[in-house]
């Protein structure tokens, strides 16, 4: 049976500080997508996220990797974890609100658990863990909202491209188990960059056209910020999690970032969200909270 590890203070302020820079980051692209195209956005953070982490690694005393399996699995990781999810939540925003995105985002936890059932045989998908996917499901249904789902509009469209971005996220964390196991956390989010860099600047060429530096000043700061804090930065201080909370803890910073990104958005975008969006993030919350396992165990003590 697995232990969950204890949260320390430190902990506590280094996940409170990671869900701050994500959930500042749906800010930042609804920001930046006022002047460039989705794609080109997508395509300042990995370049420049990938600059800062090989700059880091290098210093540290890392080299890329030459294997075949790695270079393939550093390939797969830039489409799932990056290109895909990326440039679909980019689209998404467009339409939708900041917060709504942070929402829907947050189904990434649910359907992780079902995709790692599938493919890893140490992942069974218990009753404790079947119950909080479908509390997860009927909250991302009750955040979308019937009416939207039942018709076809931009802002329905748009709800299920961010939805579609949750399972590459997912997808990413089977893959990066099968062929990036030995890799350091550094050296692979640097090549994962690395490889979404290559795929993500042909595709702003093609579809936005030439890049642009003669940005306004806000567009600038919105680019920085979701390159080298939010991708850059926030990649290190989750490995660093990661290693010292474990996996299950540090899904905490799935609902942590919810808020923020919803208050950002209230506050500088003067954005509204349905009251429905408010009542499934409760109904997933729940759900995530009973994956985690904590609260059930409370419950049948």
């Amino acid at each position: 049976m697995t232990v969950q590890k204890s949260i320390s203070l430190r902990n506590w302020v280094e996940l409170m500080l990671l869900a701050s820079i994500w959930g500042a980051s749906f800010l930042a692209i609804t920001v930046s997508l006022r002047e460039v195209g989705h794609f080109t956005s997508v395509a300042h953070r990995v370049f420049w996220a990938m600059i800062v982490l090989w700059g880091i690694a290098f210093a540290k005393g890392y080299r890329p990797p030459k294997h075949a399996r790695q270079i393939i699995g550093l390939l797969g990781m830039g489409l799932l974890n990056n290109v895909i999810p990326f440039s679909l939540m980019a689209w998404g925003q467009l339409h939708i609100e900041s917060g709504l995105t942070a929402i829907l985002n947050a189904f990434t936890a649910v359907i992780g658990v079902v995709i790692a059932a599938i493919f890893l045989r140490d992942e069974r998908l218990t009753s404790r863990k079947s119950i909080g996917v479908c509390l997860g499901f009927a909250g991302v249904v009750t955040a979308i909202g019937w009416s939207n789902l039942l018709s076809i509009n931009i802002s329905s469209v748009a709800q299920l491209a961010v939805i579609a971005g949750t399972f590459g996220y997912a997808l990413a964390g089977v893959w990066a188990r099968k062929l990036l196991y030995d890799l350091p956390p550094i050296v692979a989010a640097a090549g994962m960059l690395t490889a979404s860099s290559l795929i993500m600047v042909p595709l702003a060429l093609y579809f936005d056209g030439p890049i642009r530096f003669d940005l306004g000043h806000q567009t600038w700061a919105a680019l920085g910020y979701i390159s080298i804090l939010g991708t850059a930065i926030a990649y290190l201080l989750y490995y660093r999690l990661l290693g010292s909370m474990g996996s299950g803890n540090l899904m905490l910073v799935t609902l942590l970032v919810v808020p923020i990104a919803i208050t950002l958005g209230a506050l500088i975008l003067d954005e509204t969200i349905a009251p429905r969006a408010f009542a499934g993030f409760a109904i997933l919350a729940l759900g995530l909270a009973i994956l985690d396992g904590r609260l059930w165990k409370r419950m049948f003590r």
